[in-house]
């Protein structure tokens, strides 16, 4: 049996930057920047090759993603590396992935029913001689 978080009762302020964090993922590119730096550091440069975009477009996303905490940055001479600083976006990203498979895989179910119905009784039909 589940139990009340301790967290469940938030305040209007709180459920606030809860949703600026939520906004933050929601935008696929910066979602990319996070699995892309799973693996370890990069810089702008290798990030903007690595998504296909430009170094602008993949700046402002990373600003954003440091503003709210999910990454940080560190100077090495002239380059510019970001890396993970908040690994529990992978888990809250596990929780969504594994909710999504579920809800698919649920109306995969559903959608294949029908269909393995009506070909069981056109077998039925086929068997007892009835023609469509």
């Amino acid at each position: 049996m589940r139990t009340k978080p301790a967290h469940a009762d938030l305040s209007p302020e709180a459920l606030q930057l809860v949703a600026e964090r939520f906004r933050v993922l929601a935008e696929p590119q910066r979602l990319r920047i996070l699995q892309i730096l799973r693996n370890g550091e990069q810089n702008v440069t290798e990030l903007t090759t690595n998504l296909a975009t430009t170094q602008p477009n993949a700046s402002k996303h990373l600003r954003l993603l440091q503003e709210a905490g999910f990454i940080g940055r560190r100077q090495a001479g002239t380059s510019v590396y970001y890396f993970v600083t908040d690994l529990s976006v992978f888990e809250l990203c596990d929780v969504v992935c594994t909710s999504l498979y579920e809800r698919m895989a649920a109306h995969a179910r559903v959608l294949q029913q029908p269909a393995a119905n009506a070909s069981s009784r056109g077998r039925k039909r086929a068997a007892a001689g009835i023609k469509s």
